[in-house]
């Protein structure tokens, strides 16, 4: 093994045509500046000009070492690349359609393409009365007064920085205590409707080749129609037709002690669900004392999931798993759990009586935002009395429907029948010339609602299209909203669903989940440490080895370092 290895070159020190500055004269060593009439060899001013273009990275890898310089590399060009991101980030900051955070707004990344849709939909919409298309702001109905007044989203990143997939936007709420003091005192006034009483049938009876169930009572195509011509006082179906009351003898029974509890009077109520053991329970995360204290959160579960997490040990005879109060569900009405997930959904206000106002969240979805700041920030901010989310890449339902066939969420003939239907009755495809509103299609995992007759009334209907035709709520939402907005002077606040995404965060199914290989641990071993002190005290002798000592030398330098590594690395 030569020096060279060792970062010392064998020429450094001794031979005189490689000592620069310095020539030969009258057996004395005199340097060269004392003669400068002296001729130089140009062959020999050639060579030691490329000597000294050799002898370069000699001496960095003399005075640094081969790793030292390495890591030199590494950390400049860290510092270059923090240099650039800073300039972007600075420059983005800079800009004048970046709005300052307001109360408790949460600042996760908003990149994905409903943002793009929206601000061109609206923005075109907004260039055309004079407005600032470029600015997308959110949408305040509380005055100039708000606190949020004047929040905004930030632009778009450039495209080369941008994430694909939805991703949550920033959204601003308002503290817990503002929240509470924004809740109104009284409820909202109900268009036309003002007495909403359902239908009661201890025998159902199928009359027409359509969908329907002994649970939702079979309306006949005729008692559809007439379900959409609001009136002050009105019968619909509603599910539990059977029974004197719902939960008792009618299908999707409760327990008696449940019963009870389901009848008292609540300003608010958070709930979910979980059939045929789908999902795992998510427990809230954020949540307020006040909102602890006042907010009951209820699951529903079927006798199959409460058989898993019975012999799990996750739920005991207190029926509580974490802020969640568990309500068993016996003698399901349908055989599909999706479907029957769709009783609670959709019929909360049939379920609990004597409530204002309900968040419902799909069982994959953890709650992260206290409930007061979301109805405040969907509902009451916006003077609405509904709100969901709307589709974060489909607007169009008959878009919506191939997508559902495509990816086999259920009978592709079911699908066509019932969106044929639906364009038999004057359904056409999403366009701007049904602005202001902005999407046929929602993001239905979440529901925002204050329980008044016309919102009672339009999820009935709602849920009457999921027990005639498919499951998939997203497909009979546009209808039934449309045919209701024709008649009353009513809307639906959909939001963005960035927003929904940042208020619930979603989770796999539990299948999914256990399915997946556990996380691979990675052990990483530290790196060997150089020894700086011995290759100092080598770089310090300046005498070089000659023959058998400088090779012994080597070798022992090696024994020295590797057993040093060795030592440093345990």
């Amino acid at each position: 093994m030569t020096g060279g290895s060792l970062g010392l070159r064998a020429g450094s020190y001794g031979s005189l045509p490689n000592i620069k500055n310095v020539i030969a004269g009258g057996g004395r060593l005199l340097h060269s500046k004392s003669f400068g009439s002296v001729r130089k060899n140009p062959i020999i001013m050639l060579s030691g000009s490329r000597e000294k273009e050799r002898s370069l990275p000699s001496i960095w890898y003399r005075y640094l070492g081969r790793r030292k310089f390495s890591m030199l590399l590494l950390v400049a060009f860290a510092v270059l690349v923090f240099i650039l991101g800073s300039f972007v980030v600075n420059k983005e900051s800079n800009s004048p359609n970046v709005d300052q955070r307001i109360g408790t707004m949460s600042m996760a990344h908003y990149i994905n393409a409903t943002r793009n849709e929206a601000s061109r939909i609206l923005g075109r919409r907004n260039r055309q009365k004079g407005g600032d298309g470029n600015r997308f702001q959110a949408s305040v109905s509380k005055g100039a007064n708000h606190p949020c007044a004047n929040f905004t989203f930030p632009p778009p990143p450039p495209p080369h920085l941008r994430r694909i997939g939805p991703r949550p936007c920033p959204v601003c709420y308002l503290p817990v205590d503002q929240a509470i003091a924004s809740m109104p005192s009284s409820p909202s006034e109900s268009p036309v409707l003002h007495n909403l009483t359902y239908v009661h049938d201890e025998n159902p009876i199928k009359t027409e080749p359509h969908g329907g169930s002994d649970f939702g009572g079979y309306p006949s195509l005729k008692q559809r129609n007439d379900s959409f011509d609001i009136k002050e006082s009105m019968v619909v179906h509603c599910g539990f037709v059977k029974g004197s009351k719902p939960g008792h003898q009618t299908g999707f029974d409760f327990d008696e002690s449940d019963l009870a509890e389901l009848q008292q009077f609540h300003e608010i109520i958070v709930a979910s669900a979980i059939f045929g053991n789908y999902d795992l329970i998510q427990q809230p995360r954020n949540i307020s004392e006040e909102a602890k204290r006042n907010v009951p959160f209820y699951m529903f579960i079927d006798e199959e999931t409460e058989a898993y997490m019975k012999n799990r040990s996750m739920l005991d005879s207190s029926k509580r798993v974490g802020l969640w109060r568990i309500i068993v569900i016996h003698n399901v009405p349908y055989s599909d759990a999706r479907r029957n997930g769709k009783v609670p959904k959709l019929l909360l206000h049939r379920i609990f009586p004597n409530i204002r106002y309900s968040i419902w969240i799909d069982g994959k979805l953890q709650l992260v935002v206290d409930p007061y700041q979301i109805l405040e920030r969907f509902l009451w901010r916006q003077n609405a009395n509904f709100a969901i989310s709307r589709h974060y890449r489909r607007f169009d339902v008959f878009v919506e429907a191939e997508a559902n066939k495509a990816a086999g969420k259920y009978d592709n003939s079911s699908i066509d029948a019932q969106v044929d239907f639906y364009r038999t009755e004057g359904l056409t495809p999403y366009s701007e010339a049904k602005l202001p509103i902005i999407s046929d299609v929602p993001e239905g995992c979440v529901l925002i609602k204050e329980h008044i007759p016309i919102t009672n009334l339009f999820t009935c209907l709602w849920f009457n299209e999921v027990d005639r035709f498919t499951s998939r709520d997203q497909l009979s939402f546009g209808i039934v909203r449309d045919k209701i907005m024709a008649k009353v002077d009513w809307h639906i606040n959909m939001f963005l669903d960035c927003e929904r995404r940042n208020f619930v965060i979603q989770a796999y199914h539990r299948d999914l989940l256990e399915h997946m290989p556990p996380p691979v641990a990675v052990i990483r071993h530290p790196p060997a440490l150089p020894n700086i002190i011995t290759r100092e005290r080598n770089q310090r002798k300046k005498i070089p080895r000659h023959g058998k000592d400088r090779r012994s030398g080597s070798r022992h330098h090696h024994k020295a370092s590797a057993g040093n590594r060795e030592s440093n690395f345990f």
